[in-house]
């Protein structure tokens, strides 16, 4: 069985690696063509950027593995010998939090990476290092005492109850739901503020908008979110009375009145539609499944590893290779979304305008460095959004579009081949 689980990740690592070196090699490739969408030098930096970050992606990848590599081979054992508790769930609760924490040190040297180096020099990165440790510390906090008791939770259920992948999956589908209903109000403010929108003529035109939406939430609040990073984002985060309009500082810094009721009226599309129930059902569909599969793990794979079929290396061993399970589903998960952001810009499109809405998604592109071109592979399998000229063209731009997308990507993908 190990050498089962052995193979699936190689696998795994190898798709992650191939896909990034071919979206790297076609952004090489495309940065030497003529700028879509963009003015050269920010075309240029743009293709810069997502080559930097594809880079480094399979650096982390490679290290990834390399924990796999540890754990199965001795560090599971290593683990359970170090921890002497009878106590099953105390002991479950130490095990896998020196699991997470291992793991969260080994992987922050590239978080740091991007955020101070890539990020920096691109001109993303905002924070300073006082900051984002005192993030780290936050989470980390949040975690010891909310993640504790959330897998103290569940190593009871494995350790006393028959079929605890039904309870199991019921618990954490439970928390995620709470998590996401509780986030805007009382997550978020922890690590940033949110002020009431002042400007009384946007906050009429957004409160005019949701009102022809059937839309209620608890207030517009903008979020300070240039102390941390300069890209331009907005959300409707929360459930029922907790939902609330959230708007970066920095999107209402660079969008107008009108290309900021197009994006908001996409967003509000994904609510008309019913597009978060849909997620959260697909989320519930894969957590179920995956709850399944790990609760009938063969004991012949903890005999191979050297470590007891207990609560703490079941968690563990759903932690270790759940994004091996989570790659593989997400091309569906991509899919349905990409469906789903088609419709909600016609949704904008009609609430708003047109024009508006490709107005805003033009800047956005520009002010994130969103490189406008990506090798199909890579588009199936991460693109949650359509690649923009896509978009654009479903918007009825095909001016802006559909011949420079085209023509670049037949001469990408040409030289792509070319190169092999």
């Amino acid at each position: 069985m190990i050498e089962a689980i052995s193979i699936l990740y190689f696998i795994y690592v190898l798709a992650k690696i191939y896909i990034s070196v071919m979206q790297a090699g076609f952004v090489i490739k495309a940065k030497r063509l003529e700028p879509v969408l963009m003015v050269p030098s920010k075309y240029l930096k743009s293709a810069n950027y997502a080559v930097s970050k594809e880079r480094l992606a399979m650096l982390e990848t490679l290290a990834e593995y390399a924990l796999f590599i540890f754990w199965i081979g001795n560090g599971l054992v290593w683990l359970e010998k170090s921890i002497n508790i009878d106590n099953i769930v105390l002991k479950s609760v130490v095990y896998v939090d020196i699991f997470i924490i291992i793991n969260y040190f080994v992987m922050l040297p590239f978080d740091l990476y991007s955020k101070f180096v890539i990020d920096e020099k691109y001109g993303f990165n905002t924070s300073s290092f006082s900051l984002y440790i005192k993030d780290q510390i936050k989470g980390g906090v949040l975690f010891l005492v909310f993640g504790s008791a959330i897998i103290a939770a569940i190593s009871y259920i494995i350790a006393y109850f028959d079929n605890w992948w039904i309870y199991g999956f019921a618990l954490v589908f439970f928390i995620i739901i709470l998590i996401n209903a509780i986030y805007p109000t009382l997550i978020a403010p922890i690590f940033n503020k949110f002020t009431p929108l002042e400007d009384e003529e946007l906050r009429k035109s957004i409160e005019n908008l949701m009102q022809k939406c059937d839309f209620k939430s608890s207030g517009i609040f903008v979020m300070d979110a240039s102390k941390r990073d300069s890209r331009l984002n907005a959300y409707f985060g929360g459930l029922g009375k907790t939902k609330r309009v959230v708007l970066f500082d920095t999107l209402i810094k660079k969008l107008d009145k009108n290309e900021l009721l197009a994006v908001l009226g996409h967003e509000l599309g994904h609510f008309r539609h019913k597009d978060i129930l849909k997620n959260i059902f697909m989320m519930a569909v894969m957590l179920f499944a995956m709850f399944y599969i790990f609760s009938h793990l063969p004991q012949s794979l903890f005999t191979q590893i050297g470590v007891k079929n207990e609560p703490y290396t079941v968690i563990a061993l759903f932690l270790l290779l759940s994004p091996v399970f989570t790659f593989f589903f997400m091309p569906l998960i991509s899919f349905v979304s990409r469906k789903n952001e088609y419709a909600a810009d016609r949704f904008g499109a009609q609430v708003t305008s047109p024009a508006h809405l490709r107005n805003a998604l033009l800047k956005l592109v520009e002010e994130n460095s969103s490189f406008p071109l990506s090798h199909p592979l890579y588009v199936f399998f991460y693109y949650s959004h359509p690649p923009i000229l896509q978009r654009l063209k479903a918007l009825g731009f095909e001016e802006q579009s559909s011949a420079s997308e085209d023509a670049a990507k037949e001469s990408c993908l040409a030289k792509v081949e070319e190169s092999k």
